[in-house]
């Protein structure tokens, strides 16, 4: 009660003595006597769009006409674009999804607030959303620093004695509670008798004096989890050298084998380019196959066709197997009879009998085969000639 009269004396004196227009400060005093409730939501991280915060119509006992007739809405407040007011069903939903780590970065609790306004008559509600942290990011390893090509290595004399600290990994989490709570633990040595790991601060230290026995070389795998449900981790590789030098370091790492991930890219390499060389080779195999199976069918479907065979002569083709003068264009054949007392002898011309194309060359052969047609004309001659000459053009 009496906070409620030292509110509205504060309000008295806040008219009298603002320099602002009476009308504007009224309206932010009736704003600041206007707000009925305030509720609280707590809802986890990384929440899918269209998901129900909570029913406001029910929490704020208002029914639905009310939402509708007085024009519910959001009027104030930071990163209002996360949620969404549904007045057809009096809920709030999530409008875009919520990154924690983004929204608040370290801070923690992580919150924000808004306004609710109704009209007719006016009513204020203020909403706080809290945004509860979920385990959504693994630990990142600060150091050592893993590099892709070259090796980086810490130095242990051998002269160290038990509990010598080699080096330290350092790691954070950005998430949030114990989600952000790491431990350490030591998952492949080389001599697991040599070295152990902080469970809580990640240091390694010699748990042995160190001999001359041990090998130079020493490889450790360290693996950081966190405190979440489920757990989520990151593997780090800390390379130890054990010499005395620097030079004796240097000529022993020289030949430091490759990582794994390394040889695995070469062997993916070999392997796509077999292959592709067998692929090829298949390809070209098949392509041959075919080319001879496909003349094999065309020199069968010819031989077996009833199709004429025309040969083809060149031009100035000579006949060797007969008198070795006359062109092949000029073909005639001689028959002999012993009965017959007359001579015949035929000329047979392609085409018209007018028209007669021959080499010039082949003059002397004409007027050879004229006298020997006068010859067998003659009554008493014991031969009888066909002469069937063709004449091609």
């Amino acid at each position: 009660m009496a906070a409620h009269r030292a509110l509205q004396r504060f309000k008295l004196h806040f008219l009298s003595v603002s320099p602002w227009p009476g009308w504007i400060v009224a309206y932010l005093v009736f704003f600041s006597s206007a707000v009925n409730c305030q509720i609280r939501y707590s809802v986890p991280e990384e929440m899918k769009k269209g998901s129900v915060i909570g029913n406001l119509a029910q929490d704020l006992g208002l029914d639905l006409k009310r939402l509708r007739s007085g024009r519910a809405r959001i009027v104030a407040g930071e990163n209002t674009h996360y949620i969404e007011l549904k007045t057809d069903k009096g809920t709030l939903v999530v409008n875009e999804r919520i990154d924690r780590e983004q929204l608040c970065g370290d801070v923690t609790p992580c919150s924000f607030s808004f306004e609710i306004i109704l009209e007719n008559p006016i009513e204020l509600h203020r909403i706080m959303l809290k945004i509860q942290d979920q385990n959504d990011n693994p630990p990142q390893v600060l150091y050592p620093v893993q590099t892709g090509g070259s090796v980086v290595a810490e130095m242990v004399p051998r002269a160290a004695d038990v509990g010598y600290l080699v080096t330290k990994v350092v790691a954070v989490d950005v998430d949030s509670g114990q989600n952000a709570w790491l431990s350490y633990k030591l998952q492949k040595a080389t001599d697991r008798a040599l070295f152990e790991v902080g469970l809580q601060n990640g240091e390694i230290r010699t748990i042995r004096q160190v001999s001359e026995k041990d090998a130079v070389k020493q490889r450790l795998t360290v693996i950081v989890e966190d405190n979440g449900q489920p757990s989520r981790s990151a593997t780090v590789i800390v390379n130890v050298a054990v010499a005395d030098s620097f030079p004796e370091v240097l000529s022993e790492f020289t030949d430091f084998p490759h990582d794994k991930e390394y040889n695995d890219n070469l062997t993916f390499y070999l392997v796509l380019a077999l292959a592709v060389v067998s692929f090829l080779f298949i390809t070209c195999l098949v392509v041959i196959i075919s080319v001879k199976i496909y003349r094999w069918r065309q020199s069968r479907i010819l031989y077996h066709s009833n199709l004429p065979v025309i040969p083809y002569y060149p031009p100035r083709y000579s006949d060797t197997l007969g008198t070795g003068t006359l062109p092949h264009v000029y073909n005639y054949e001689v028959c002999r009879t012993t009965d017959s007392r007359k001579s015949d002898c035929k000329f047979g011309r392609a085409g018209s009998q007018n028209v007669l194309i021959m080499d010039p060359s082949s003059t002397g052969t004409m007027q050879r085969i004229q006298s020997e047609k006068s010859i067998l004309d003659e009554p008493d001659s014991p031969l009888e000639v066909r002469c069937n000459q063709s004449f091609l053009s």
